[in-house]
């Protein structure tokens, strides 16, 4: 979770393609809001279901045009391979 954030906040759309599972992953990159800054991460409550998926809940903060914003989700994983992959998530 804390490397898809990181991901975000560098731009890096390649690495969130990599890390999204192919069931669900877009066609494309996901585009980047134009003057979009990232203020933080907090992970309020993890856990996991069995060795292979886990869910994550997160409240994301970022300020654009001046105004603050808060995302706040529950994402799930799943383990293959050894690596993990986010599945998708339910925004509240």
């Amino acid at each position: 979770m804390r490397s898809r954030y990181s991901a975000y906040v560098l731009q890096l759309g390649g690495y969130l393609l990599d890390t999204w599972h192919p069931s669900t992953r877009p066609a494309t990159e996901p585009a980047f809001a134009p003057g979009l800054h990232w203020l933080g991460l907090e992970i309020a409550q993890h856990s996991s279901q069995d060795e292979q998926h886990a869910t994550v809940a997160f409240v994301a903060r970022s300020k654009l045009g001046g105004r603050a914003h808060r995302l706040t989700e529950t994402s799930r994983f799943v383990r293959e391979a050894g690596r993990w992959f986010y599945i998708d998530g339910n925004v509240d």
